[in-house]
């Protein structure tokens, strides 16, 4: 049995070791998936953007590798961005985090996989204004996939999240473009919150939306009042929300529904 009071160092060192390898792919998705055009992630194999030349298996060993080629590639001498290790090292800390609370359970591998997706998700929308398909789609089959633990009736909750989700930001959109007369929300911010529905049911879907808002708010309503219309990912926020839902939701929903009682 699992002590979950104690868990075993054993178990959250296999965590980042996994979460590390993880991260390591996630980058080559991050960097592929938001290119464009799209680039497979099964070929050509790993090679520095610049200079073509393709990566031995010791230059993509997670974070030690980026350590002994002191940031530089081998065969042109361009540096290395520092986004690799650190996706590396986000992801490893991450699946640990998830073995540390949970334990070697399916709720660790689900919180995982969630945070994963909603990094990838968030790097993409900063770097290229785009999230990919395969974050959103394939995530959103993964959360009704984990929702099968808990039989039908977590399947209808996962069904239902990802309606209201995907529902939802269609209509803000819908109404977004009419009030301001231009696409007001992407279509990867409606499927990205069709796929956190997923994961987190209709009231997280709530809870993100106003916590995304929120956090993109504080981000772009200085940007304007200094004259600066610049374009703000909402994707990131939406991730941000996402993230602090899935780990505060229910402490934040019970909290506001008793305060509405005491009311």
């Amino acid at each position: 049995m699992i002590d979950l009071a104690h868990p075993d160092p054993v178990d959250i060192a296999f965590g980042a070791l996994l979460g590390a390898l993880i991260g390591s792919f996630l980058n080559v998705c991050i960097l592929r998936w938001g290119a464009e055009p799209k680039e497979s992630i099964v070929s050509p194999r790993s090679h520095c953007p610049r200079c073509g030349k393709g990566l031995a298996w010791y230059e993509n060993v997670p974070v030690l590798s980026w350590l002994l080629l002191r940031a530089r590639c081998r065969g042109c001498g361009e540096p290395i961005s520092i986004m690799y290790p650190l996706i590396e090292l986000v992801t490893a800390g991450l699946w640990a985090y998830m073995v540390w609370r949970y334990g070697l359970t399916l709720e660790a591998l689900r919180g995982a996989v969630f945070g994963t997706i909603l990094l990838g998700i968030a790097m993409t929308d900063a770097r290229n204004y785009i999230i990919p398909d395969e974050f959103t789609w394939g995530g959103l089959a993964l959360g009704l996939l984990f929702s099968l633990a808990n039989g039908w009736p977590g399947l209808i909750t996962a069904l239902i999240g990802a309606a209201v989700g995907f529902g939802l930001l269609w209509i803000f959109g819908y109404i977004g473009t009419l009030v301001f007369k231009e696409d007001a929300m992407g279509g990867g911010d409606i499927k990205m919150m069709a796929m956190v529905g997923a994961f987190l049911g209709w009231q997280g879907v709530l809870l993100t939306i106003f916590l995304g808002a929120l956090a993109g708010s504080l981000v772009f309503v200085p940007l304007m009042l200094v004259g600066q219309k610049k374009l703000v990912p909402f994707g990131i926020f939406l991730s941000i929300g996402a993230a602090i839902s899935y780990e505060l939701g229910p402490a934040i929903i019970g909290w506001y529904s008793g305060y509405l009682v005491a009311a």
